[in-house]
């Protein structure tokens, strides 16, 4: 886990939305190398170049999604230390 400046303790990578843009980060890599250099199969999508402009738009959304995380990231509540047994 992450401390910030001010000392409160945040989720870092556990955070689902630094997981999610991630994986759409890498997936978005791959759609779009695959556009620009790869077979594009525009006669299947009727000319237009399907996985480059899937590919750009999940870049974009997985870039929003860590930025979102960067920005606001998720505190978690600070431990308690565990009580001391009773004697008896």
């Amino acid at each position: 886990m992450a401390t910030t400046s001010t000392g409160r303790r945040t989720a870092g990578l556990f955070d689902i939305r630094t997981i999610i843009g991630g994986l759409l980060g890498v997936y978005g890599l791959v759609l779009t190398l695959m556009g620009a250099f790869g077979d594009t199969e525009e006669s299947k999508t009727g000319g237009i170049n399907a996985n480059l402009w899937a590919g750009l738009g999940l870049l974009v959304v997985g870039l929003v999604f860590l930025a979102w995380a960067r920005l606001r990231p998720v505190t978690v509540p600070a431990e308690k230390a565990p009580a001391e047994p009773a004697e008896r």
